[in-house]
This record gives structure tokens, sequence and C-alpha cells, in this order.
């Protein structure tokens, strides 16, 4: 659907978790200088895709694209990002086979971004050295099938999916594409599936809203061999910028984030809450935050996630295009680096490149030390 913003300022669109860059809005991001620009960067998350509107009715005739170059063209931006992770999107599945199959297409799809990242032709960060994709795991042992054409489609690259489950009842929320309501993640035939990544030597990205955390408990306990990346902070669900609420948020997600943090096959993301946290309305801001103002809204979130999982089980994440929706990936990463301040050298490693290293498996670049 096509949205605008204010009376007289940008306009955006929505397709599922799509959602276009403001040219015109993102140009009023206040100048900043890159802080720590020498610190090696794994962007542990983010998307591409090429979604062509003439070819789906309820992108009103709109296209977006964001490809390698696209990507490359946000990280040259003063930070050096060396590696990142692809997070599947729903993009550029097969046209036709069988339907537990078409998300392989997008698997296809990113490692040959990934390949055209390795020519050196964009820069020198490994746009996608890994893939996430997607397979439905309530398919239970029959999504093996799934994962082995991924492997073989992901060319080295493939190291897991990522299957959603965020759902509310409440009005207004967009729940997720693969969420067809609550306590997907307590299913038997899930909790199978998920048993078979395992198995693989593979991993999930698991995504749920912060009333839901107790079903990723319920999931880590059941399948305790099963590596899983938390994303996107643990989904508060916010929506109001009003104080009152803010604080109700945080307080019911901090408790159940103290639960999830116990398990330790769970690592967890830092970024991705732009949108569904609601803690700053970029919609109808006449221009997006500076790093300061995003690390002031962001940092009870992101200190307790260090707290509570310590920084070697906690990797940072841009979560672009998506949250291009709302600043730049150059103050992004500021904001993250403000919000990291307080930890040593050592630690900042962990966040910034190292834990994403250890837990996708991202080999080392020809002559680089492992970390």
């Amino acid at each position: 659907m096509t949205t605008a913003v204010t009376s007289d300022g940008p306009r955006t669109y929505r397709f599922g978790g799509i959602e276009a860059d403001r040219p015109d809005y993102l140009a009023r991001q206040p100048h900043e200088v890159a802080m720590l620009p020498a610190l090696p960067i794994v962007d542990a998350h983010h998307h591409l895709w090429d979604v062509r509107g003439a070819a789906d009715p309820r992108l009103g005739g709109k296209s977006h694209r964001y490809l390698v170059d696209d990507y490359m063209a946000d990280a040259s931006s003063g930070h050096h990002v060396t590696a990142s992770v692809f997070v599947e999107c729903r993009t550029m599945y097969r046209a036709s086979g069988p339907a537990q199959l078409r998300p392989v297409g997008e698997v296809e799809f990113a490692a040959g971004m990934g390949a055209m990242a390795d020519s050196g032709s964009y820069g020198s960060t490994r746009v996608c050295a890994v893939v996430v994709g997607q397979a439905d795991l309530t398919l239970g042992a029959g999504v093996y099938e799934v994962l082995e054409a991924c492997t073989i489609a992901g060319s080295g690259r493939f190291r897991g999916v990522r299957h959603s489950a965020g759902w509310s009842d409440r009005p207004g929320v967009r729940n997720n594409a693969t969420s067809t309501g609550p306590g997907i993640y307590t299913s038997s035939p899930f909790q199978a599936g998920a048993r078979c990544l395992g198995a693989m030597g593979l991993s999930l990205d698991a995504f749920l809203f912060h009333h839901q955390l107790g079903d990723l408990v319920a999931l880590a306990r059941a399948v305790p061999e099963l590596p899983i990346a938390l994303c996107h902070c643990g989904g508060p669900l916010g929506f109001d910028t009003a104080e009152v609420h803010q604080r109700e948020v945080f307080q019911a997600w901090r408790s159940n984030m103290r639960d999830v943090a116990a398990c330790d096959n769970v690592h967890v993301k830092l970024g991705g809450i732009m949108n569904r946290l609601g803690a700053f309305d970029f919609r109808t801001a006449q221009r997006p935050p500076t790093s300061a103002e995003l690390a002031r809204l962001w940092r009870p979130y992101v200190e307790t996630c260090i707290e509570l999982f310590g920084p070697r089980r906690c990797m940072f994440e841009s979560n672009f295009p998506v949250e291009k929706m709302g600043i730049s990936f150059h103050a992004l990463w500021n904001a993250f680096k403000r919000m990291a301040a307080g930890c040593s050298d050592d630690e900042q490693a962990e966040l910034f490149s190292r834990t994403a290293t250890r837990f996708y498996r991202i080999p080392e670049p020809a002559g680089e030390p492992d970390v």
C-alpha cells in the first residue's frame, strides 16, 4: 500500500516487510564523522531484493531495488565493514515447482550476489559472505529435502534458515508472513524440523515479538543442540512513543529476555528495532535522528542484551535496507559504537565482528588472521 508520512513531507510504500528508503528524508541526515573507522565490522543481518511493482498490485505499480551495489553504496560510508550475512526476506522465490522448494531460489540469488561481491568489483566488503535462507520447519522431517537443496544452491555459503513467528492479535500489528498464529515454535512439527537443522549442522534465525519469548525458551530447551540467533533484540513491540508505554514494553521485554539468556544455545542480534519498537517516529520526523539521539533511545535494550548474554553471544546488525526508513547506514553504526563505548576493546571486537564470525562460521579471507 502507499502511505503518506506527512502531508507535505516524504512518502513511502510498504510491501510485506519491505519499505522503500526516502531519499529526501535521508538527505537531511545530520553530518557525522565515522567513529572508530578502523574497527572491523561483520554486519550480522541485512537483506537484498529487487521487487517489481508491476508484478504485484499491492505495490501500486512501484518497484524497489536493493542489490549488492546498493548495499556497498551504503556500507562504503566511513565504517570498516569486512563481511555481511544475508538473511531471508521472501525475495526471488522460484516461480514454479513444489511450493516447499520455491524458497531455494532466494538462496541461489543471495549466493550469486556473494559471488559478485567476491569479484572485488564493488569494493573489499564480502557482501553475502554467508546466507540464511527460508524453509518451512513445520514440515518436520520433510524439511530435509529443502535444506539439502538450499545447501547445494548456496555453493558453500548456506548456514541455516530464518523461520519467523511474530504474531499478535493487536490491531495494526503486521504479523510475519510465516506466522499463522501463536505457538509455532512450541509445536511438535516445528521442533521436529528444528532438529533436522541441528542434525545437519545448520542454525536457526528466530524472530518473534517480546510477549512470545517464552516460546523461544521452550524451543531452545527442547532442541539444545540447535544454535539459535534471536533477531532484532528479541522483538520489542512498541508502536507508541509515549514514555509510559515505552517503559511498560521495556520492563516486560527485559523480564522475558532474562529467561532467553539462560539458554546457552541462543545468541542475540543487536538492532532491527527502528520500526516495531516505535521509540522514534520516523514517519512524521522532519529529519533522521543523530547517532547520539538513536543511541539514547536504543541503549536500554542494547546494554541489557550485552549484560544478559555477554559480548560473546551478541552481534550488531544493520537490518538494511529496512532501517533505512529511519536513519542512514553511517549514523546507525555510529549509534551502535556509542552504545558499546563502555565495553573494552576486546568486548567491542566480539560485538562488532567476532561473535558473528564464529556463529555463522564465516571463513577468513586468505592472508588475514583467524579471530
